[in-house]
């Protein structure tokens, strides 16, 4: 028999084969690493290694439910917050800011754009410090920092001003939305990801869908203190999100291992679920080796692509300003029109979340929805003006297909990294180059397009097609390299079975003699036993 057809260990219906996390954890050197327990328990472990098949599950369902109510709402709220407070300067400008500013449209634009370029640039720097740091600490401090600088926005009074502090605002608004999903894979395995991404995305662009609603209503406190209804709306949303980022000090937990809503057996089974999935997947150390990993890996400019390609059209969708040139609509018509589309993206993303994590599937999902994406954009194209009633059908059309997009992509993005760190430094790549969307968006849609905005929805066409293009490259690629690993080491190994990381005949089994642990956690994704999602 050869060496890849020997079994690595003999696999049980108990459960007790895959629940000595002892030997995984005490071997891990990195003391900040989200599965590290230095105090961890054995008497948890082996309290879980009695249990039968049936209490087993059982347990992991209880756990996953706990997880859910206490990660995703609150990563939810924040996300909203985030998303607001990005976005408000449309509902802004509806309400008088660029008259009192006398802004022109290309001053406009750069007040938008400006925002995504310190957006991007940070990105990546944060996701590094929320990898280093307590989640608990470098989070909430960030949404003070833009919370701060959101409502000095209020008190502008020229271009520059206002200009300078949507900078700021981008700076300290970079880390979240990354930042976030990457914590989330310290907490759930990677069939489960994409259920929970994109709840806290849908949930918040669902509940942002009133933002411009919100936004409207606090504009009604023009002349209120000698203010104007504009700079009420960030005065008051800047406020709110100091509020809710003080509070986050408390509500936010850090990694697994010190979660104080879990007990020393759920900590423990947290990690248990981690470790069975890829062993190694979760540990290792920061370093120039794992960064140039991540730089040269072709897969991350390939999601990189993939992902500005659903982020430039997420922007281009459900502004007042395009919907107010469907028909003659007043501000709060406008508004509430904006509002259905957000409805609907919420729910194919929802839909589309829990089948793909069901089937284990990421790529058709993503070529289906792009194509779709584009019809929608064409239909935008080529319907006449004067069919009002079919463009709104055509942004709705749009709309079903951008939260999918992102959603999926983003968990693809998460499923496809092995290595910690390398996940922590791709997907800030990811995120950097997707929110630059934003910036070819708010130069694309130019308010002397109007009323049809071809440049900008040609655009955005273009980028859901980037979408399916780089979706068809990684699926038939990633499906390329599993076949062969499975050829030449042997299907991967089943989560029951246990990986003695240490051991010879595991490492002549997938051709790693000679290696260190060291080396072999570097590895990643290029582990011979590391198969990619489809």
């Amino acid at each position: 028999m050869s060496n890849h057809e020997k079994p690595l260990m003999a696999q049980h219906d108990h459960p007790r084969s895959s629940l000595d996390s002892h030997r995984y954890v005490a071997n891990t050197d990195d003391a900040k690493m989200p599965d590290t327990m230095p105090d961890h328990s054995r008497e948890a472990a082996e309290q879980i290694a009695t249990l039968s098949k049936e209490e087993y599950l059982e347990m992991e369902r209880r756990l996953l439910r706990k997880l859910d109510l206490k990660l995703i709402p609150w990563m939810t709220l924040l996300y909203l917050l985030s998303f607001i407070d990005r976005v408000n300067v449309g509902a802004a400008k509806l309400v008088g800011l660029t008259t009192e500013l006398h802004l022109n449209s290309l001053q406009y634009s750069n007040a938008s754009m400006i925002f995504f370029v310190s957006y991007v640039v940070f990105e990546v720097p944060s996701n590094l410090v929320l990898k280093k740091l307590r989640p608990s600490r470098w989070i909430p401090f960030t949404m003070i920092c833009w919370a701060i600088f959101q409502t000095c926005m209020g008190l502008v009074t020229n271009y520059g001003q206002l200009l300078a502090l949507r900078f700021c605002l981008g700076l300290f608004e970079a880390g979240l939305f990354p930042g976030l999903n990457f914590y989330l894979t310290g907490w759930y395995k990677r069939d489960e990801i994409n259920r929970r991404c994109a709840f806290f995305f849908g949930g918040a662009v669902l509940a942002g869908a009133f933002g411009g609603i919100f936004g409207y209503a606090l504009s009604k406190m023009n002349g209120v203190g000698g203010k104007e209804g504009w700079s009420w709306i960030f005065i008051m949303e800047g406020l709110l999100t100091f509020v809710v980022a003080v509070m986050s000090f408390w509500m936010i937990h850090d990694w697994p291992d010190t979660a104080r809503f879990l007990s020393p057996i759920e900590r423990e089974m947290v990690l248990v679920r981690l470790k069975q999935e890829q062993g190694l997947a979760s540990e290792g150390s920061f370093n120039k080796r794992v960064i140039m990993k991540a730089l040269t890996d072709w897969k991350t400019y390939c999601l990189m692509l993939m992902y500005i390609g659903a982020a430039e059209p997420l922007y281009s969708l459900f502004t007042p300003t395009i919907i107010s040139y469907l028909g003659k609509f007043s501000i709060s018509q406008s508004l509430l029109l904006s509002t259905p589309p957000y409805v609907l993206m919420f729910f194919t993303t929802m839909t589309t979340a829990w089948l793909s994590d069901k089937y284990k599937r990421r790529g058709f999902f993503l070529m289906g929805w792009s194509l779709i994406g584009a019809i929608g954009y064409l239909m935008l194209l080529t319907i006449p003006i004067r069919y009002p009633g079919a463009l709104y059908f055509a942004v709705f059309v749009s709309s079903s297909a951008v939260g999918p997009l992102i959603a999926t992509t983003i968990a693809w993005t998460a499923n496809t990294f092995g290595n910690h760190y390398k996940k922590a430094v791709a997907m800030g790549m990811v995120f950097s180059c997707g929110n630059s969307g934003g910036i070819v968006s708010s130069q694309a849609y130019r308010n002397k397009d109007a009323p049809r905005f071809l440049p900008g929805h040609g655009t955005a066409l273009a980028f859901c097609l980037l979408n399916f293009s780089m979706a068809i490259i990684l699926y038939f690629a990633n499906k390329k390299e599993n076949r062969r690993r499975d050829e030449m080491y042997g299907p991967a190994p089943h989560p029951d079975e246990v990986q003695e990381f240490e051991d010879l005949e595991y490492k002549r089994r997938w051709g790693l003699d000679g290696m260190t642990r060291s080396e072999i956690v570097e590895l990643g994704d290029d582990h011979p036993a590391f198969r990619y999602y489809l």
